[in-house]
């Protein structure tokens, strides 16, 4: 738990808990725990939307942080495509024509393709950074004792 850093509050904790010990290969177990009915007259403040939707963010943006060039790739690779898919039609015109009758099309198809290439170039440097974040997380955490050794001086 010293290597953890606590970055939400709520649902999304047991999330990132569950991203960190499966990124730093940490042993994970189980603990079964008794359950009791809720008191009479009490009511529960859980919403199954509203806890879904914060969850489902912390996933989003924990697969933003910890696995960059798929997400940004993904992304690059989405405006790659749909930029092939609106050039399509001009490229068959210019080849049988000779002329760009939309320009406006044109320009918008080069600013997709040079977004998604850079999209994809930043996912790969934000890899980088992320593997030497990672690196240092698990020399933090294979720094502190196991539970229940003996104690180093």
């Amino acid at each position: 738990m010293k290597s953890f850093p606590v970055l939400s509050e709520g649902f999304e904790i047991e999330t990132e808990m569950s991203v960190h010990a499966l990124e730093l290969r940490m042993p994970v177990d189980e603990i079964e725990t008794r359950y009791g009915a809720r008191p009479e007259g009490s009511h529960s403040k859980l919403s199954t939307f509203r806890d879904g939707w914060r969850i489902l963010k912390t996933i989003v943006t924990l697969y933003r942080i910890e696995r960059p060039v798929l997400f940004f790739g993904g992304i690059g690779a989405f405006l790659l495509l749909a930029a092939l898919i609106i050039a399509a039609p001009l490229v068959f015109t210019y080849i049988e024509t000779g002329l760009v009758p939309r320009f406006p099309t044109a320009i918008l198809v080069t600013g997709m393709t040079i977004v998604a290439v850079l999209s994809f170039f930043a996912g790969l440097i934000l890899d980088t950074v992320t593997r030497g974040r990672r690196e240092m997380r698990r020399l933090a955490y294979l720094s502190q004792p196991a539970p229940g050794a003996p104690l180093q001086l």
